[in-house]
């Protein structure tokens, strides 16, 4: 399988350039190069798989760990706040790797169409696990990039080759872990469902007893089986949100910290100031303006380059 995985390291350094991204014409799908490690950052990880041909990551979900690399691919159910660092990496071989969303109709639907069976546990299990690259997979990857040669077959043969890869996910050794997601009524989808509640509500009040009756829990099991699932709690979780979002204004459209404060659901901006410096490292206006001395310095490296 080294040949197979630096075959796909190959084609995944042919549409990236060093220090960039690529997201590409397939839906869901991104390439990523990068020739030194990084500093840690704050990035929610949507539901996804990614596997790494060289070089290696290292994500932390709460108080828990996970590296992946050439050997193991990591895949995130649902959404989940983390601080990312890609920790193996260096000019002569740089972190070479592909990102592909995952999607959960889909994922369901194959359960149906191919008779796997429910997971027989309803339990909710951690959010975020590694698994064993194979050669079946890192070889469904390889055809998918190569369509990017063939723009014309993208719209008909994608759709395909992504289906078998989520098949292949759901039959490997972490497959329970994404059945329980996909399997409508269990604990992990009802943790789910509340999940994308909060994306779309953090700037509201939370109301814990009123969250885990929407998606039909008491709310001592849903207080349980959301740390569970993403290591946090539901307050903690919207804190997230609110703090990323507030950074993101105040980087992107220049706002002060007072009015992100309250526009991210905040009362108190000393209280935003606190647990913004207590999350990101620095207050508010120190680390935006260090976040910009760095996005200055990485572009004047890459028009230098």
């Amino acid at each position: 399988m080294e040949i197979e995985l630096r075959n796909l390291g190959k084609s995944i350094a042919r549409w990236t350039d060093k220090g960039d991204r690529l997201t590409t014409v397939i839906p869901g799908l991104s390439l990523f190069q990068r020739d030194e490690p990084t500093q840690p950052q704050s990035l929610m990880y949507e539901p996804r798989v990614c596997m790494i041909t060289q070089g290696a990551k290292r994500v932390l979900l709460g108080d828990e760990t996970y590296v992946y690399d050439a050997q193991n691919f990591l895949i995130t159910s649902v959404d989940l706040p983390t601080v990312v660092q890609i920790i193996e990496a260096s000019p002569e071989k740089p972190c070479l790797g592909l990102i592909l969303k995952l999607d959960q109709r889909e994922m369901s639907q194959l359960m149906v169409d191919s008779h796997l069976p429910p997971p027989r546990t309803q339990q909710s299990n951690r959010g975020m696990a590694t698994g064993e690259i194979t050669l079946p997979l890192v070889t469904t990857f390889q055809r998918l990039i190569d369509l990017l040669d063939e723009p014309q077959d993208i719209p008909i043969l994608a759709p395909i080759i992504k289906r078998e890869i989520f098949y292949r996910l759901l039959v490997s050794d972490q497959g329970t872990r994404l059945r329980q997601m996909a399997a409508v009524g269990s604990q992990s989808h009802q943790i789910a469902r509340a999940i994308h509640w909060l994306k779309d509500n953090f700037t509201r009040p939370l109301h814990i007893d009123d969250l885990a009756s929407q998606v039909n829990m008491s709310t001592s099991t849903f207080h349980h089986h959301f740390r569970s699932l993403t290591a946090m709690s539901p307050l903690q979780y919207q804190k997230w949100l609110r703090l990323s979002e507030a950074r993101r204004l105040m980087l992107t459209e220049r706002l002060d910290a007072t009015t992100v404060a309250f526009q991210v659901g905040y009362e108190s901006p000393s209280q935003f100031s606190r647990e913004y410096s207590r999350l990101f490292g620095l207050p508010p206006l120190k680390d935006i303006i260090n976040l910009r001395q760095v996005a200055t310095s990485e572009m004047s490296y890459v028009e230098n380059a």
